[in-house]
């Protein structure tokens, strides 16, 4: 169990190093950055109870929408938002990804625990989840946090930055989810798994500029 534990959680935990790292001029304090992750766990709840609203739909693009990009991006939202609104330290644009990151990668850490949980195949998935998955819900929230960053610090096109904190977000994680549920067993697969890995490429090079960009709006 402990060895499922540190292999589930140390993706999260390299990314949040990470993110440190980028936010080293300035850190925010432990005991927030400990509720961002505390809050992260929380919205695994909020997400789970708006996705069994919906059933399987037997479509992977509104499945991986309706299913895994919305109510996980809005539950992610939702806690990010209850962290930051009263929060006197959240005073700079990069910021914004800081808390958006712990939120998600808090979020991540557990999923990534139930999914490796009595998995057969364990080293495979939790290779390939923490090669992809983790990152990618790393990309997600800082796409999220950009945006709101860009809204509010003080950007003039916020009408569009504050909606664009959801949406982006679950463009890509809809994308992203999409193209691995369209798997099947004829040929198309390997154009599909060319096309997903160049998206998340593309989407983890995004991130980083990103990030660097919102360090000097600051």
């Amino acid at each position: 169990m402990l060895l499922l534990f540190t292999i589930a959680v140390l993706p999260a935990l390299l990314l949040l190093v990470y993110m440190g790292w980028k936010d080293r001029q300035h850190p925010e304090p432990t005991s927030c950055l400990l509720k961002g992750l505390l809050f992260g766990v929380l919205s695994i709840i909020v997400s789970l109870s708006i996705t069994s609203m919906f059933g399987d739909f037997g479509d992977p693009i509104l499945d991986a929408f309706f299913n895994a990009a919305i109510p996980e991006e809005f539950a992610k939202l939702l806690m990010f938002w209850l962290l930051i609104r009263k929060n006197k330290h959240f005073d700079e644009p990069i910021d914004s990804i800081v808390y958006a990151v712990y939120v998600s990668l808090g979020f991540a850490a557990v999923e990534n625990i139930l999914y490796l949980v009595d998995e057969e195949d364990f080293f495979s998935t939790a290779f390939s989840r923490a090669i992809f998955s983790v990152p990618g819900h790393f990309c997600f929230a800082v796409c999220m946090g950009f945006c709101y960053g860009m809204a509010r610090f003080g950007h003039k096109s916020k009408i569009i930055y504050y909606p664009m904190a959801f949406i982006g977000p679950v463009l890509l994680h809809g994308t992203y989810d999409a193209l691995l549920m369209s798997l099947d067993d004829d040929d198309s697969w390997i154009i599909i798994i060319l096309v997903w890995l160049v998206f998340c490429v593309l989407m983890y090079r995004a991130a980083i500029k990103r990030i660097d960009k919102l360090k000097d709006v600051g």
